[in-house]
């Protein structure tokens, strides 16, 4: 029973929202999906490895 209690948090029975731009359409779902992945791929790249700081430190 407990799956069917989260399952009315959301009404899902209505047509989703559409991003157009010239030829490409793109929910807005997807949009934000995307555009979260590509902040946790720069945040990777940006942010320094744990042990890192330690490692420098020891030598």
């Amino acid at each position: 029973m407990g799956p069917l209690l989260y399952a009315a948090l959301l009404p899902l029975n209505h047509p989703g929202h559409f991003l157009h731009w010239h030829f490409i359409e793109i929910s807005v779902a997807n949009t934000i999906v995307i555009g979260l992945m590509l902040l946790t791929f720069v945040a990777a790249l940006v942010l320094p490895f744990p042990g890192r700081r330690r490692r420098k430190e020891n030598q």
